[in-house]
C-alpha cells in the first residue's frame, strides 16, 4: 500500500515539474491597458533568456522600449507580441511605453 502511495506521489511530483517547465516556456505575460503596463514590475531569473508576452488591450499602438534592455517593439492595438530578453545580470531594468511615457512605465527585476 505504501509503495503505491509513494509511486503516485512521485508521478504527481513529476507532472508538477513538467507543468512548471511548460509554463516557463510560454513566457511571462505582460498587459497594456489604459496606457499602463500590468504588472508594472516583473521578476526574472539572472543568466537566462526570458520571453515576455506583451498583449496590448488598448485600441492604439504602444511601443515597448528600454535602452537598458536594448529593446524597441511596437505592439499594435489589440495584438500580442513576444519579446525575448536576456540573459541578464542581477539588477533593475526599466522600460516604458514610448507613446505614453507619462503612464506606461515598468521594470524588470533580475534576481
Amino acid at each position: 500500500m505504501r509503495a503505491g502511495i509513494f509511486a503516485a506521489a512521485v508521478l504527481v511530483g513529476g507532472l508538477l515539474v513538467v507543468g512548471s517547465a511548460g509554463a516557463a516556456d510560454e513566457g511571462i505575460a505582460l498587459s497594456i491597458k489604459d496606457h499602463r503596463f500590468d504588472p508594472a514590475e516583473i521578476a526574472v531569473p539572472a543568466g537566462q533568456k526570458v520571453k515576455l508576452v506583451v498583449t496590448n488591450h488598448d485600441a492604439t499602438p504602444e511601443e515597448f522600449e528600454s535602452s537598458a534592455l536594448d529593446v524597441e517593439k511596437v505592439v499594435p492595438g489589440g495584438t500580442t507580441a513576444t519579446i525575448t530578453i536576456g540573459p541578464l545580470e542581477p539588477g533593475r531594468y526599466e522600460f516604458v511605453g514610448e507613446f505614453h511615457e507619462d503612464s506606461a512605465k515598468g521594470a524588470v527585476v533580475v534576481k
